[in-house]
């Protein structure tokens, strides 16, 4: 959730500028930058490591004056957070400046390809390939809106990404891939805004623009103007937004719970931000302070949890098992205690919890605690209790999340867990440089691919409108998707009041088959892993008994197609990761089926965001 600020008008751009970075703190950072073109065509960028005041410093005493400029706020994805690194960035001779949120998953190709044809790179960014691709075209005689285009067309992820030129002096360009990181365009009198969230914008104007995946926004002054990835022309009416807080933080959607659920690219990108480097290898995890040595002496890992927490956990088991070579468990906190568990030195003990304030995981944390355990905590809440009694904590840095029902800190906590084992797997030497590699390159890829399993949405909205008068579901899955199956069916409990349940699919035939007639609609999560061909069985038997399979399955999956009643779409995914994808038409069908029944998806009844109480 890196801050993206520009600014094109009459006014001073400086001030506009860091003050909307100021209201854009919230969403995290480790450096900053800005970037003035001024009237004579000059270019004065000022970057620093950091918190904003240092930045704030520095371009008071370099005089930078001009009425068209990019503010950027940044966490570190490939480079350390320094000057050098922090956005913008330019291409070889400064006449390209480029602020940019997401990760360039081809970039190393880029680059090379760049370099063999002359061009030189100064930082150890991603984002300056993009800075180079734009120069290229432009070079090749394309005007500023089609090079970035052309630039959009050849770069691999999820990205929002803001454009200035010396030599189109009067104008920004800026660009949204792959739904991760929002673009909004605002309407001011003679000028025009940039953002990446509505906070920067509101002081100024509340006539707006969010720009839909793969769109271009070419902005001046006094007019914006929109084209596809094809180049074809789009025509956008801004929408005036309430000032309200509340109206306002939502953005374009009607609840918190759509907003964020559609906010898991980015939240899941946040994760990530300056924990990875993609070229060396390395994980860093700054506020869990072991050394290799104590990882490599944990023997066993206990991870615990509650609600939705248990489904993250659950799979974290899988991956400290593929990925760190350590045997594990999961269990809920409120059983955890009561059992007595058998925990000792070598043991670790991994808590999840949103609010770090879940009443039950802090008992279960301190009987940890008592056992002599080592523990690391999942938390999206700084300085929560949970955070004070652990010895790490991972952040997932989600930002705030309002509705009751989780979503993003669902996908972030299991991003978390993903990047724990693979530190443990590698601490351990349990995991070698190329499957290490492997499993990080899978990662920087996800962010894109959420983005394209959110496209599901109308295909769900309108299955939820058959689907809400249903009284039972059933939820299946086998591996990593059992958990997505228990995910799934307690977003459906939550937000709709519908009883569900998850279940293995393999267990199906010991107990709910006898539950399978014509009005029971099943989910069964498909996607085509090793255990395909045992759930595509697992189907089988459902439509034998003539119950109504909702499959949710991958792209062009010949298998799928007329075997069940209706499916829904997911992009390929890696397996361990796979769940990101399949958790996505889950969280959207139990919201749609609410909205349906006109239930309150934000505030459902009988339910708290922080439980603390037995």
């Amino acid at each position: 959730m890196c801050g993206i600020v520009g600014y094109v008008g009459d006014e001073a751009a400086g001030p506009i500028l860091l003050d909307g970075l100021r209201s854009l703190e919230y969403r995290g950072y480790d450096s900053a930058g800005v970037a003035i073109l001024s009237d004579n065509g000059d270019i004065s960028i000022t970057k620093r490591a950091g918190k904003l005041d240092a930045l704030v410093q520095a371009f008071s005493s370099n005089g930078a004056s001009g009425h068209v400029g990019m503010g950027h706020t940044r966490w570190a994805t490939h480079g350390a957070p320094t000057d050098l690194n922090a956005h913008p960035q330019t291409d070889c001779k400064g006449d390209i400046v480029v602020i940019h949120n997401g990760i360039v998953e081809n970039y190393l190709d880029l680059k090379r390809d760049l370099s063999a044809s002359g061009h030189e790179f100064r930082s150890e960014t991603d984002t300056e390939v993009i800075a180079h691709l734009v120069e290229r075209h432009i070079g090749d005689g394309h005007a500023l809106p089609e090079a970035v285009r052309l630039m959009a067309n050849e770069i691999r992820g999820a990205h929002a990404i803001v454009v200035m030129s010396r030599q189109q002096a009067d104008t920004l360009i800026t660009t949204r891939i792959g739904n991760a990181g929002g673009v909004v365009v605002g309407y001011g009198e003679g000028a025009t805004f940039i953002a990446s969230d509505l906070p920067a914008l509101l002081p100024h104007t509340r006539r707006v623009v969010f720009l839909a995946d793969g769109e271009i926004a070419v902005a001046r002054k006094e007019s914006v103007s929109y084209i596809d990835q094809q180049g074809k022309s789009v025509e956008y009416e801004p929408t005036t937004v309430p000032y309200d807080p509340v109206s306002a933080a939502k953005g374009p959607y009607k609840h918190f719970e759509l907003k964020e659920l559609m906010e898991q690219p980015e939240s899941v990108l946040d994760t990530v931000r300056g924990r990875v480097n993609f070229e060396t290898l390395e994980i860093s995890l700054e506020d869990v302070p072991f050394s290799d040595a104590e990882f490599a002496a944990i023997d066993r890992v206990a991870l615990v949890g509650m609600g939705t927490s248990v489904s993250a956990q659950m799979i974290g088991c899988t991956y400290m098992e593929q990925l760190a070579g350590i045997p594990a468990q999961h269990d809920y906190a409120s059983e955890f205690r009561y059992r007595r568990p058998v925990l000792d030195g070598n043991t670790l003990v991994v808590s999840v919890s949103q609010s770090g304030e879940t009443v039950d995981t802090l008992a279960a944390m301190e009987e940890a605690r008592e056992a002599g355990a080592r523990q690391i905590t999942i938390c999206n809440t700084i300085g929560a209790q949970s955070t004070r009694v652990a010895e790490g904590v991972i952040y997932t840095r989600c930002g705030p999340e309002i509705a009751v029902a989780s979503t993003k800190t669902f996908s972030a906590s299991v991003v978390a867990l993903y990047l724990l084992a693979c530190k443990i797997g590698r601490a351990r030497g349990y995991l070698s440089d190329e499957h290490l590699g492997r499993a990080l390159g899978d990662l920087a890829r996800m962010p894109q691919l959420i983005g394209e399993a959110l496209k599901c949405a109308p295909a769900v909205s309108r299955l939820a409108v058959q689907f809400s008068h249903s009284r039972n579901f059933l939820y299946l899955g086998r591996g990593v998707s059992y958990p997505i199956a228990m995910e799934g069916a307690l977003k459906l409990k939550e937000l709709s009041y519908i009883h569900a349940e998850g279940y293995p699919a393999g267990e199906m035939k010991h107990g709910p088959i006898a539950l399978i007639d014509y009005e029971l609609p099943v989910v069964a999560i498909a996607p085509r892993d090793h255990l395909f061909e045992k759930m595509l069985s697992n189907i089988e038997q459902v439509k034998t008994r003539q119950g109504i399979v909702v499959a949710i399955g991958e792209q062009g999956d010949p298998d799928l197609d007329g075997k069940v009643d209706k499916l829904l779409y997911v992009p390929r995914a890696p397996e361990l990761l796979s769940p990101l994808v399949t958790v996505i038409p889950c969280q959207l069908l139990a919201y749609h089926i609410a909205v349906q029944r006109g239930c309150d998806v934000d505030q459902p009844r009988n339910l708290a965001k922080t439980v603390t109480v037995e």
